[in-house]
């Protein structure tokens, strides 16, 4: 692994999950990790109740934007999470995946997203575990809305 692990969060849509994961990592690992996401299909937009989930707990994903995968994308990760694609997700030997099956957010409600983000927050401070990232002392400290 690179001396900073680059970890990119895959999905159909690109639109909840994997934008929701991206930007939990980017807020709790600052600097230390270097964050992609993409999609095999991705939407045109951002889930609005995902946007509002996240700007609940402090976390602005609102200017990201949904993007395919590309070979160039995955060469460069270290690690890549993938969220309910399944065969639609790209495979590529020697690299580290972990499959997060996570409910997709498409339709529901903001208050519906909000286990959902929770979840992911949990995950994505295991894998900064894993990783064995240290985190930025501006960073790291969930408040008790973000479980």
């Amino acid at each position: 692994m690179h001396e900073k692990p680059t970890v990119l969060f895959l999905c159909v849509h690109n639109a909840g999950r994997s934008q929701m994961a991206a930007g939990w990592l980017t807020h709790l690992a600052g600097d230390a990790v270097e964050v992609l996401s993409a999609g095999s299909m991705p939407a045109e937009h951002v889930n609005a109740a995902a946007v509002a989930a996240m700007h609940e707990v402090g976390i602005d994903i609102s200017t990201a934007r949904p993007k395919p995968w590309t070979d160039e994308t995955l060469r460069a990760a270290d690690v890549v999470v993938t969220m309910g694609c399944g065969d639609s997700c790209p495979l590529l030997p020697g690299k580290r995946y972990l499959d997060w099956e996570l409910p997709d957010p498409t339709g529901m409600s903001v208050e519906g997203v909000h286990s959902i983000r929770d979840e992911i927050a949990g995950r994505v401070r295991q894998l900064i575990d894993d990783l064995g990232t240290n985190l930025d002392s501006n960073h790291g400290t969930l408040n008790s809305r973000q479980v």
